[in-house]
């Protein structure tokens, strides 16, 4: 009986080991597809993300097919590679690709038996192989084949590869979940640095999720991480990796993320669309003369951008601070009385026009504020409510002398708030007036000139008329006292004087889209353009009247070093359109307005002590706050307002230029004024004619007798009379106009009015 059990198993060995070497023969030689050979295995190459780098060199975004960025082996810390033998292949350094005592386990378990719990016994030879080219399907023998033929590339690779470039290859294939590929885009992911500087813990963590990249995920499951952490501590105790103290000591360790995913939470994700948007164009160029097949999504370039990720960071970091208080306070507004039902007939319209339905209905929405995301049961109603009511903001820094952008913030949130608040189209305002003074000085107007502010009212355009911010009016202002107090009535007054198509060329000349419309509204910001294109006005009146192109690209390599793109912005020739006098003119206006005007908040309440040319705007009924600021080597302009202009503060104290756009500019600038600081140089001769009064009272009578002086002959006498005779009619023809139009006037206006009157009627002609 004994001879028979014997000669049967030895049957079946036989039968078994021939069944095998025929079965690894059929792999071998291809029967389940080719095995790759040894050149194309010096081939492989892993598509890699290109990286996109802050002029200082911080990574600020990646463009991937697949998120991965290749690294090379003198990164990878020792304690890392410590890690992944102890854990995945503790005899790595002793064998050629494949582990025969794990291989025995393998043949008689997994293949043999068909056991898939067995146990993988794969070195880190043939989890590469896997990585590199994955697993196919041949049904119940999809385990057998698949192994064999990881067995066999992995004795290939092993004389192919050095080790160290294995272990190299491997961690830059190795798959970390949530679309991250390789080590150091894992790195970045979940401790935001790169590989070079993780720590023991935090490497063993990376390499404890290679088992189950879902299940040991730390920001999903840090319970889960932390044992598989400790696991992993345990077998480089085990090889001797670390001691016994040492892993006493690592296990008791907290679990410590700094977990930054790019693809949405990126310090610069609205300028990223930009530049890729123009890589792209950049590339396709270059492989078009030099017969190349560069992939922006694949081929691991390097883009090197003009942003300052300092400034950036410091630019988002007040969008929170400032805006987050400024929403609580709109939001406060919408919750209660007659702005909630505003919001509530608003939030009707936005339905009716979407024709949505079941309105209603609730279910679990993620929605954004400022203290995070959180997840409610909210109806679509109530949705749009939420989204309808959110303060946008977009803002914009750019040198200049040369366009390069340096900040750009592009809205809110870029998960949620897609659309680039850069390029939306709203009411200048009174951003608009320094365009128009720019007209009036290139006319040949002078700060020193004097506008009227007496009160005006144009029936050709429905009784339209313009009203200072404070109501008051009378007398005149000077040029520079109108610009840096954004007087409306005196500006008016000069646009009346200023030639329409000198107005529009410089409009047109400046780069702005809209058409102009020649209206006397248009003086006081009725146009719209957007944040961009205010920009570039700005860096004229900054660089000595020349229009600049904004530059967001630096230069673009190879992951090896070749250049196939270098901005040569610098030595381009700008267009000049406006004057160099003209601008310096228009710069020492606007420096009046930061010192002594609308925007002295700067000074006042944020400490900006550089020179600093500025100009505040507000919408009307405070739709939009604007604040646009430059020194000679940055222009920053900055604007708010909910997406609808229907929805606003209801006051100055919260919703005014100064109030709610000034403090990004300011606060951005504040800690980097040093740095972007510089001297207008502006000529004494020059200076010289703002030094006028701001205002002056007796404006009419002063003009009457300037022009009477011209009539050579005339006595004094003779002057006082005609003035007297003038004023008299002028006053007579007011009041009857102003009698038909009384309806349309303040009291404040009325009472003005009957003044006059009494004024006209009497005998002493100096009380005019």
């Amino acid at each position: 009986m004994l001879k028979k059990i014997v000669k049967y198993s030895s049957i079946m060995a036989i039968v078994s080991l021939l069944l095998l070497s025929i079965f690894i023969a059929f792999v071998y030689y291809g029967a389940f597809g080719k095995l790759h050979t040894i050149k194309q295995l010096q081939e492989f190459k892993n598509q890699t993300a290109t990286l996109v780098l802050s002029e200082e060199g911080d990574l600020i975004g990646k463009y991937f097919a697949e998120n991965r960025t290749n690294i090379k082996y003198k990164q990878l810390p020792k304690h890392l590679i410590d890690a992944l033998v102890a854990t995945e292949d503790a005899r790595y350094f002793k064998h050629v690709g494949i582990d025969s005592r794990s291989l025995l386990r393998v043949v008689f378990k997994t293949i043999l038996s068909n056991n898939r719990s067995s146990g993988g016994g794969s070195t880190i030879n043939q989890q590469l192989v896997k990585n590199m080219y994955g697993r196919n399907d041949y049904s119940f023998l999809s385990i057998p084949v698949n192994k064999a033929k990881e067995a066999f590339l992995a004795y290939r690779l092993g004389k192919v590869y050095t080790k160290q470039e294995i272990l190299t290859l491997y961690f830059n294939t190795v798959p970390f979940g949530e679309n991250v590929l390789g080590i150091e885009a894992a790195s970045r992911r979940f401790f935001n640095k790169s590989i070079d500087k993780v720590k023991i813990d935090e490497a063993a963590i990376l390499v404890g999720m290679l088992k189950a990249n879902t299940y040991y995920n730390p920001r999903m499951y840090p319970e889960h991480a932390i044992k598989r952490r400790n696991v992993v501590f345990s077998q480089m105790k085990k090889y001797d990796f670390i001691s016994v103290e040492e892993f006493d000591s690592l296990k008791q360790l907290p679990l410590k993320l700094n977990y930054a995913n790019l693809d949405n939470d990126g310090p610069a994700n609205y300028f990223l669309v930009q530049v890729k948007k123009e890589a792209k164009e950049i590339i396709k160029h270059f492989n078009e003369n030099n017969e190349t097949d560069y992939k922006i999504s694949s081929d691991g370039l390097i883009i090197t951008t003009t942003l300052s990720n300092s400034l950036q960071k410091q630019a988002l970091k007040v969008f929170k601070g400032h805006l987050s208080k400024m929403q609580k306070q709109l939001s406060k507004q919408y919750n209660k009385g007659y702005y909630k039902k505003q919001l509530d007939k608003l939030v009707k319209e936005k339905i009716k026009k979407l024709k949505l339905t079941n309105v209603s209905k609730k279910k679990k929405r993620i929605l954004f504020s400022w203290d995070g995301f959180y997840s409610d049961s909210i109806s679509k109603q109530d949705s749009l409510r939420h989204s309808m009511s959110l303060l946008q903001a977009g803002l914009l820094a750019i040198n200049p002398e040369n366009g390069a952008i340096k900040t750009w913030v592009g809205g809110i949130d870029f998960k949620t708030q897609k659309y680039d608040q850069i390029f939306a189209q709203r009411q200048l305002a009174s951003t608009f007036k320094p365009i128009l003074y720019a007209a009036a000085l290139e006319q040949g107007m002078m700060p020193c000139n004097y506008l009227k502010n007496d009160s005006i009212i144009f029936p050709e355009y429905d009784n339209w008329f313009p009203k200072n911010y404070d109501n008051s009016f009378g007398g005149e202002y000077s040029m520079a006292a109108s610009l840096s107090k954004s007087k409306n009535i005196p500006t008016v007054d000069l646009f009346m004087k200023t030639p329409f198509a000198e107005l529009r060329d410089v409009w047109n000349n400046l780069g702005f889209s809209q058409k102009l419309f020649d209206n006397p509204s248009v003086a006081l910001g009725a146009s719209s353009a957007s944040i961009y294109e205010l920009a570039i006005a700005y860096s004229a009146f900054a660089n000595g009247g020349f229009k600049i192109k904004p530059q967001i690209i630096s230069t673009i390599t190879t992951a090896d070093g070749k250049v196939i793109y270098k901005n040569d912005y610098l030595k381009e020739e700008k267009e000049q359109v406006l004057s160099t006098s003209s601008t310096q003119l228009l710069t020492a206006m606007l420096q009046k307005a930061v010192n002594k005007g609308t925007g002295i908040a700067v000074r006042e309440r944020y400490g900006i002590t550089i020179p600093l040319a500025a100009k505040t705007g507000t919408s009307q009924n405070y739709a939009d706050a604007w604040f646009a600021a430059y020194t000679p080597k940055l222009v920053l302009v900055s604007r708010v307002g909910a997406t609808s202009p229907k929805i606003h503060f209801s006051n100055g104290a919260n919703g005014s230029g100064s109030r709610l756009a000034l403090p990004l500019v300011a606060k951005t600038l504040e800690p980097f004024q040093k740095k972007y600081a510089g001297d207008f140089s502006l000529s004494e001769e020059l200076l010289t004619p703002l030094e006028c009064d701001d205002y002056r009272i007796v404006s009419d009578l002063q003009l009457i007798i300037d022009d009477l002086f011209k009539k050579n002959g005339d006595s004094i006498e003779d002057i006082i009379r005609r003035a007297k005779k003038k004023l008299a009619k002028d006053s007579l023809r007011t009041l009857r106009k102003n009698k038909r139009d009384s309806s349309r006037l303040s009291r404040k206006e009325k009472r003005s009015i009957r003044r006059a009157k009494r004024k006209a009627d009497g005998k002493k002609w100096w009380q005019f």
